[in-house]
């Protein structure tokens, strides 16, 4: 029984190592597999921030939306004088998160309705830690493709990318 306990320990340690082209073999394989899959790593990447972009623009504009609206009421109410230089809408983005005092007329009492916690930052184009984030602005009274505001209020915003998106349009065109 020695014999064969013998026989087999030596069939077991003549076995035990990896040839050389079976270590390359592995690599290779796992190399094209690698290659494979990054591409679809990056473009899930550049589509979680796609979302990201799309979500910001959204709530940004529902807080212009929401602002234009308590204005509006505001007058109706005539809690706000009407002025023909106003649209109605913030003057910066900035009012969305500090607040406005929507019925100042006539009373002591400050109220100011806030719109936003903070600014959504463009995902596309980030800034550095302790800047507001930058977006593009258009007024009211400015062209719906203008890409220069006069800056008397904000009635849209769109990103400053100009990188091109996974469906082919351009990023501060959404």
């Amino acid at each position: 029984m020695s014999r064969k306990v013998l026989q087999l320990r030596h069939c077991l340690v003549g076995q035990s190592g990896v040839s050389l082209i079976e270590l390359v073999v592995t690599m290779v394989i796992l190399g094209i597999l690698a290659g494979l899959i990054m591409p679809s790593v990056q473009i899930a990447g550049r589509r979680l921030k796609e979302v990201e972009l799309r979500r910001n623009l959204r709530v940004i504009r529902t807080a212009l939306d929401e602002f234009k609206k308590a204005s509006d009421k505001a007058v109706d109410e005539k809690k706000k004088l009407v002025s023909l230089n106003e649209s109605g809408y913030p003057k910066t983005l900035k009012v969305l998160v500090d607040g406005y005092d929507f019925g100042g007329v006539g009373t002591t009492t400050t109220s100011k309705k806030k719109f936003l916690r903070r600014i959504p930052p463009d995902p596309f184009n980030p800034v550095k830690p302790g800047e507001e984030p930058k977006w593009g602005i258009r007024s009211y009274t400015d062209e719906p493709d203008s890409r220069m505001s006069n800056e008397e209020d904000v009635f849209d915003v769109f990103s400053l990318s100009e990188e091109t998106a996974i469906d082919g349009t351009k990023y501060k065109d959404w």
